[in-house]
């Protein structure tokens, strides 16, 4: 009977695997055939309505329906065309039975209501509209909740629900900026029981935990498990990589890198070398008009800075003859061909809209029949420079059917007379890097492509042309980029900033590309240790600034000598010592580092902000009628008299020296010798570049959203004499105890870096010279620290 049923539903139109995959459910298997009873077609082509036709069946299960034929003729003829409309449909004629009308069942299942993408998108968001504060107080928790009660919206009832995701995702974006660690609910782990007779770890710094060995990267195939269409291929691979790991960091060279990409940088070199393997610094310059050379070498230089060095630098303009003869290859075996059609006319073709969004039905290019001779020689006239760019395409021939856009003929070639800086004229003709990024991974035997989510769709396109190619197809995978709040990391943003003199450059240190944080004087060290305790997940990872530099502070402190230093200095005279009164007074760096000395003498400096011509219950500092303490000096100190100019400002003050009493003062208080002082010229205080967490959503463009305060500049400030000694011995490489990646770094001024003592931590800006010191401040001494 069942071998009968299966053959029955053959000739209706399902295929194998259908037809009997319906014979396995019995109430499904009957309704499908009471179906086939009263359809009024013998015989269906159309895959959609054969699976409508399905799930009708599955929605009667096997229950005896009158005039179901009403629901089963308006699938085919096209007026039942969504699961919910045929729910609704099957759910109208079973209450009905006999009674049951054409003109009742399109009321109940909503034929001929269709709202527009706009129409959905404004009900959506009038009802998000209605209930803002509570979406701006809970944010994201509440998002599941919000595509729930979407659906409920009567309105919204014959919506494609396909479309509610992404319109609310981009209202909370709006509205909220994107997710970040608010956003992160962390589950409690128990502790576990120390084991009976288990010594203490009292004291012991607890380690890092590698994300090479969880998450994404934990997960990932071994070395020759990657599947192949043709299995010799592997063998071939093997033989080259010798069973290991071999990735590879795939830049283009057309700007700077910023924060994001040290995350790439760190899956890939980070993972080769976890695992004993090698990884490729390859340069993507496919696209002449848009690479400087400059971009090559901070690229390198950024790469060598965090610690990694390539096995190999490669280009892809290396295989710029092998990818051409492949590309003769896919048009001899009828995958390709030369389109004459516009780029519009192409977007049109492939269902696209001028932005790139869907926006109608896919079509075949008129030119996607022509023979294998007629492609060869028209890929060969736009070889030989016969046409101008954007006369002539080559297109992989791919599925227009497919539900994925990387497969609806991608361009494989497009026509652009440029020079190139390592080919220099020999091309007309450039590959894309949908063609290229597959083929050069599979010429370098890659064994795990390791690239962002966003290329998730291109998986398919990837393997499609390596396999319609038989070359070997390595792995691709991908996992959530990195992505910082409160700030732009594009590269059109970024210019607009340096060119409009917003910034100083592309390395002003208030930006987050990689050029602008080394030159802040974060250590690469820092970013690697923060990157790691965030780990690898498939998910796009929004982190505030604030949670980046509290890691920086963290590693900082750790890793960096104390050093006195005052923004505002005032002098002070102690008037009962004499002019040859010296002590002195030996100062720690920092816990594991040497000391240095310092003269306490008759006349030395403490900050303005150490001072107030009153004291309170609040105020613990220097005031009269209530001495302080000089740090590692063994009395405290006392006012006398304060001597003022004529605008109100201290010029001095006069103090005790107390040395015959001992007493225990409320705090002790910075301070420097007159004589052994080093003048500051400029220290560069930075604070957050824009006010909001996402800039780019500001009504009037992102610039309007720049804080006038994101940089102040304090002259005149003082450092102690031993901050040559700090420079002269940086970078001094102290290791973080609790970090697996401490970096080695080569000498530079961003290396020479310090606490100043309650003020914050600080490093040399590359303006400084020999006769003018630049400070950069890198992060405040706390999270909560006030400005300056």
């Amino acid at each position: 009977m069942e071998t009968e049923l299966i053959t029955k539903f053959k000739e209706f139109g399902l295929d194998d695997k259908r037809a009997a995959d319906v014979t396995k459910n019995k109430k499904v298997s009957k309704s499908f055939e009471d179906i086939t009873a009263v359809s009024p077609e013998s015989h269906v082509d159309d895959e959609k309505k054969l699976i409508n036709l399905h799930a009708l069946a599955a929605e009667l299960k096997g229950s005896d329906i009158p005039k179901i034929n009403l629901v089963v003729i308006a699938i085919l003829d096209g007026r039942l065309k969504s699961s919910l409309q045929i729910s609704e449909a099957a759910k109208y004629v079973k209450e009905k039975g006999e009674s049951a009308t054409n003109e009742e069942l399109e009321v109940a299942s909503g034929v001929g209501i269709e709202l527009s993408d706009d129409e959905v998108k404004s009900i959506i968001t009038k009802s998000l509209d209605a209930i803002e504060a509570e979406i701006v107080e809970k944010r994201y928790s509440i998002l599941p909740k919000m595509l729930g009660d979407m659906k409920k919206v009567s309105e919204l009832k014959w919506a494609k629900p396909s479309l509610f995701k992404p319109i609310i995702d981009e209202y909370f974006l709006t509205k909220i900026g994107p997710k970040d660690d608010r956003d992160v609910v962390k589950k409690e782990k128990k502790k576990k029981a120390p084991t009976a007779g288990a010594s203490s770890n009292k004291g012991v710094v607890e380690k890092e935990r590698s994300m090479f060995t969880e998450g994404f990267l934990g997960d990932l195939h071994k070395p020759g498990e990657n599947p192949q269409k043709y299995p010799e291929l592997m063998k071939k691979h093997l033989e080259f990589t010798k069973g290991q790991v071999l990735t590879r960091f795939p830049p283009e060279p057309n700007g700077y890198l910023h924060i994001g990409h040290s995350k790439a940088i760190m899956v890939n070199f980070g993972y080769a070398a976890y695992h004993s393997g090698k990884c490729y610094l390859r340069f993507d310059d496919t696209n002449p008009e848009a690479e400087e050379e400059i971009y090559f070498t901070k690229i390198e230089e950024t790469i060598k800075w965090l610690g990694y060095t390539p096995w190999k630098i490669t280009y892809s303009s290396d295989y710029f003859d092998e990818l051409y003869d492949l590309a003769e290859e896919l048009i001899k075996a009828e995958r390709a061909y030369v389109d004459h059609s516009t780029p519009e006319e192409i977007k049109a073709q492939r269902g696209l809209k001028d932005d790139g969004t869907l926006g109608g039905e896919r079509f075949a290019s008129k030119y996607r029949s022509r023979t294998v001779d007629e492609n060869l020689k028209e890929f060969r006239k736009m070889r030989d420079g016969e046409y101008g760019v954007g006369e002539a395409f080559l297109r992989m021939k791919q599925d227009l059917e497919s539900p994925n856009p990387q497969m609806w003929d991608l361009v494989a070639y497009r026509v652009l007379d440029k020079p190139h800086h390592r080919t220099g004229s020999k091309w007309k003709i450039y590959p894309t890097y949908d063609f290229t990024h597959c083929l050069v991974d599979s010429f370098e035997n890659i064994s795990h492509s390791l690239c962002t989510t966003e290329f998730r769709l291109s998986r398919v396109s990837y393997e499609w042309l390596c396999d319609e190619l038989k070359v070997y197809r390595p792995a691709q995978r991908e996992y959530g980029r990195l992505n910082l709040t409160g700030t732009v990391l594009s590269k059109r943003k970024i210019a607009k900033l340096v060119n409009d003199h917003y910034v100083r450059g592309w390395d002003d240190p208030r930006l987050y590309t990689l050029e602008a944080i080394r030159r802040r004087g974060i250590p690469p060290g820092a970013i690697l240790s923060f990157i790691n305790t965030l780990g690898v997940t498939t998910s796009t990872t929004n982190i505030q600034i604030v949670r980046f530099e509290s890691a920086v502070r963290s590693y900082l402190d750790a890793t960096t000598p104390r050093l006195m230093m005052l923004l505002h200095p005032i002098l002070v005279e102690l008037d009962n010592v004499g002019d040859d009164f010296r002590e002195e007074v030996e100062i720690p760096f920092q816990k594991g580092l040497s000391s240095r000395k310092l003269t306490f003498t008759k006349h030395f400096y403490i900050d303005a902000d150490d001072y107030r011509d009153e004291a309170s219950k609040e105020y613990f500092r220097l005031a009269p009628g209530q001495p302080v303490g000089l740090m590692k000096v063994p009395f405290n100190v006392s006012v006398n008299k304060v001597v003022k100019d004529d605008n109100g400002n201290i010029t001095k003050i006069h103090c005790n020296y107390d040395n015959e009493k001992k007493s225990k003062p409320k705090t002790f208080i910075q301070w420097l010798p007159k004589d052994e002082v080093i003048k500051v010229d400029q220290i560069r205080i930075y604070n957050q570049l824009f006010h909001s967490e996402n800039p780019s959503a500001h009504p009037d463009g992102f610039l309007k959203d720049i804080n006038p305060d994101s940089e102040i500049i304090i002259k005149d400030a003082l450092v102690e004499k031993s901050f040559e000694l700090v420079k002269e011995k940086s970078p001094l490489n102290v290791p973080n105890p609790s970090s697996e990646f401490n970096i080695k770094e080569a000498a530079g001024n961003e290396t020479v870096r310090f606490q100043a003592l309650r003020v914050g931590y600080f490093g040399v800006d590359k303006d400084s010279t020999d006769d003018k010191l630049v400070l950069n401040r890198i992060v405040t001494l706390k999270e909560d620290s006030a400005k300056v």
